[in-house]
């Protein structure tokens, strides 16, 4: 297996028996204790999302949609309420189960099981071809014309946020957000200067000089071919 798993759950009893117990299953277990800590890990890429809904900070439905605007993998919703409403919301903002508190641990290890290998991801890479650019989200790599380009670590995560969101207007203040996060020692100022050296290495690479990523003014940045 080796499937990487996050749990979010503000009851640290729950994490001392969940994350075990899916270990001794094959997978690799992280958690956060609240949104905000949920926000920062997903950077990293994980199998599946295990996410309680009432957080002490940000809800879970919440995070759930800051979380679908940068990865793409499963949120199986934990709750102690069972109300359809709640369900239904928990689908409408990207949500693919639903477990009540009590819940037994062998259903939730085995839908854990199911969604996993629904994915099939183990043996997939995922790229973005985009012109002459292509991004390797396995790899975590830039390619301009079959050549690998050299990029820092940040750079890369604003090329991916924004290749995978075509024609989406992301602001300063949302892609500090998402890739340096709540508690960065850095300022949004910072986000000119990466698209700056992101446009430099990217035209100087390109046929007809194409930075790809386009200024709307007042408002942000978005992806174009």
């Amino acid at each position: 297996m080796g499937e990487q798993i996050l749990i979010v759950d503000d009851n640290e009893e729950i994490i001392s028996f969940l994350k075990p117990a899916l270990e001794v299953e094959g997978y690799i277990v992280d958690y956060a204790l609240n949104g905000k800590e949920a926000l920062r890990k997903i950077k990293k890429e994980f199998d599946i999302i295990l996410l309680d809904v009432g957080l002490p900070d940000i809800d879970g439905f919440t995070v759930c949609e800051k979380i679908k605007q940068v990865n793409s993998c499963p949120v199986i919703f934990l709750t102690a309420k069972g109300l359809e409403q709640e369900r239904v919301k928990g689908f409408l903002v990207g949500g693919v189960d639903y477990i009540v508190k009590p819940f037994s641990l062998k259903e939730l290890i085995l839908r854990v099981k199911v969604h996993i290998n629904q994915l099939d991801r183990k043996y997939e890479r995922t790229f973005i071809k985009s012109g002459e650019v292509e991004v390797d989200i396995s790899a975590k790599s830039i390619k301009i014309n079959e050549q690998l380009i050299d990029v820092t670590k940040k750079e890369y995560e604003i090329i991916e946020l924004l290749s995978t969101h075509p024609g989406q207007v992301f602001s300063k203040e949302k892609i500090f957000e998402l890739i340096w996060g709540y508690t960065s020692d850095s300022d949004i100022t910072t986000i000119t200067e990466h698209i700056r050296r992101i446009r430099s290495k990217i035209s100087t690479n390109t046929s007809f000089d194409n930075c790809y990523i386009k200024t709307v003014w007042g408002v942000g940045y978005k992806w174009e071919d």
